[in-house]
């Protein structure tokens, strides 16, 4: 959607280009509400700040249906589209994809959600090197780390979404 169809579509449809980003309510509903915005980087500063900061419940909830790191997202929907495009470029040897495997499972265990990166312009190798180091986290060090990275994420499909 190009930006001035963003800024003047309706709120539920706006609501909808927002929520593959990241469904997060109250982020969507702070973005759909300070419409207009006078240009798309200013569009784009605000959701970096909107929602801030994400409450643990709003961040399980978003993670509920991303997939592992490594594994393709299954379904048709705008976010398991997205998911699939920025772990396309993930080239992973069979070596890579067993400690990526084994990672999920550990950091699973530990933290009791599903390991979430940036993986756009990262290779499989950089990945697993902050997976393994992230298992040292406290959970209070991780959800921070996990906020920022979902954050992260966020920015990144929305500037893949609203084109200037």
């Amino acid at each position: 959607m190009d930006f001035s169809s963003f800024n003047d579509s309706p709120a539920a449809e706006a609501a909808a280009v927002l929520r593959p980003c990241v469904d997060i309510d109250r982020w969507v509903e702070e973005i759909v509400a300070l419409r207009p915005f006078a240009n798309r980087g200013e569009l784009i500063d605000f959701a970096g700040r909107a929602a801030a900061p994400w409450t643990t419940a709003e961040i399980d909830a978003a993670l509920a249906h991303h997939p592992r790191i490594g594994e393709r997202a299954a379904g048709n929907s705008a976010e398991a589209g997205m998911s699939r495009n920025e772990q396309s470029g993930v080239v992973r040897s069979a070596e890579v994809q067993a400690a990526l495997d084994a990672g999920n499972r550990a950091y699973e265990e530990k933290f009791d959600r599903v390991f979430l990166i940036r993986a756009a312009d990262r290779s499989a190798e950089d990945i697993l090197e902050q997976l393994q180091k992230r298992l040292h986290n406290s959970p209070d060090e991780e959800i921070a780390v996990v906020a920022q990275q979902l954050r992260e994420i966020a920015i990144l499909r929305l500037e893949g979404v609203i084109e200037a």
